[in-house]
């Protein structure tokens, strides 16, 4: 995982990378909940994905990151869907 720092408490999550293997054991939603413990300043997050991946638009909705609205088609099979997560106190 790579977090990147854009200012004004905000993160972006880019990208996440979890091995085949051990995909589906809850890994990636107990790194996201220790990436918000290293990083208590942060007051949003944003991350993007694949509109096409359902599994990984699931997984983000499901550690509260909402949809922007904002997407980028690449090709006709390939969107990419923006997301945050607000923490503002």
């Amino acid at each position: 995982m790579r977090i990147v720092k854009l200012g004004n408490n905000s993160y972006r999550v880019s990208p996440i990378f979890i091995l085949l293997e051990y995909q589906g054991k809850g890994i990636a939603q107990k790194v996201f909940v220790r990436i918000e413990q290293l990083y208590p300043d942060a007051d949003l997050w944003e991350l993007d994905t694949i509109m096409q991946e359902e599994g990984l638009c699931h997984l983000y909705e499901k550690l509260g990151y909402e949809k922007t609205g904002e997407t980028k088609k690449i090709s006709d099979n390939l969107t990419i869907v923006f997301y945050e997560k607000s923490l503002s106190k």
